[in-house]
């Protein structure tokens, strides 16, 4: 499956990047509505294990044969330790100072991807470079918003420490899905599914209130979790495929761009109007994409 899509070129890897950036962004604008209500942890753990024995049931009703030990592996880990991330991810925020911390964690989690596929696959073209440059301008002017960190005097250094680890986690994962891709795609994605509701259940579980108090409520919280786990799925797809059929690096920038969708889907269904610096941002963004595109 997946084998008909055409040869590698910048034009397809671009247009499946923003496939991953767009699900990504509609998941986390899911996945905040319903952290609104519900702990975030448990509507994601919810659309993790929903998304797990749909891949599971695909896989095995095709008959589709099983990835290799490694890229199985790898996929796994991916999805583990960035499941982990995620935890630390909202822990970071959860201390305050959120702008800061987030636009960190962006930065990192497209930077350390890009890092890679240079070291592995070589500089790009001139126009390649100047619109990975952009784009992690881009990543920081969306993800950055110094309002919400208006409630704190100073950062804290440990939600900046989170939210660096946390960042780096995000970019191991994306390098690992890139790896195991080789073994794959639906066994890639199902695999990484296995890892993450692993981890996903350990933040959890050591996370969970012990004292009976301000225990979540149970009502109606998997409805909003599948689907943010199906747009992540999705995501997940797109990105796979486009760094799979592409460049690491591009594959990378343009799916972390992602933030920008979540802005843009508060504005039209919240009417929560972006920053005139995050307008600026998603304008960079634009050129980016253009340029990596050509």
């Amino acid at each position: 499956m997946f084998s008909v899509l055409p040869a590698a070129s910048p034009l397809l890897s671009v247009g499946l990047g923003l496939v991953a950036a767009t699900t990504w962004g509609g998941s986390d604008y899911a996945g905040g509505i319903g952290a609104r209500r519900w702990p975030a942890l448990l509507v994601v753990v919810s659309g993790h294990v929903v998304t797990l024995v749909i891949l599971l049931a695909i896989c095995l009703a095709s008959g589709i044969p099983i990835s290799h030990r490694t890229e199985f592996l790898e996929a796994a880990l991916g999805g583990l330790e960035g499941s982990l991330a995620l935890g630390l991810f909202y822990r970071s925020l959860a201390m305050g100072a959120m702008g800061l911390t987030a636009a960190l964690t962006g930065l990192l989690t497209a930077l350390v991807p890009v890092l890679y596929g240079l070291w592995s696959e070589g500089l790009p073209a001139p126009l390649a470079i100047a619109g990975l440059l952009l784009g992690i301008l881009a990543i920081w002017l969306i993800a950055h918003s110094p309002r919400l960190d208006k409630t704190r005097y100073a950062t804290p250094a440990r939600a900046l420490v989170y939210g660096a680890i946390a960042g780096i986690g995000f970019g191991l994962q994306l390098i690992l899905f890139k790896l195991s891709s080789a073994g794959g795609i639906l066994w890639a994605l199902t695999a990484a599914r296995v890892g993450g509701v692993l981890g996903l259940v350990a933040v959890l579980l050591l996370s969970w209130p012990r004292d009976g108090r301000n225990r979540p409520v149970w009502k109606g919280f998997w409805r909003i979790g599948i689907v943010a786990g199906a747009l992540d799925t999705v995501g997940n797809v797109g990105y796979i495929l486009a760094a799979h059929k592409g460049r690491l690096d591009l594959a990378a920038i343009v799916s972390s761009l992602y933030p920008g969708f979540t802005i843009l889907l508060a504005a039209l269904l919240l009417r929560e109007w972006p920053s005139r610096r995050q307008t600026l941002g998603m304008a960079v963004a634009l050129a980016s994409v253009v340029l990596l595109s050509l």
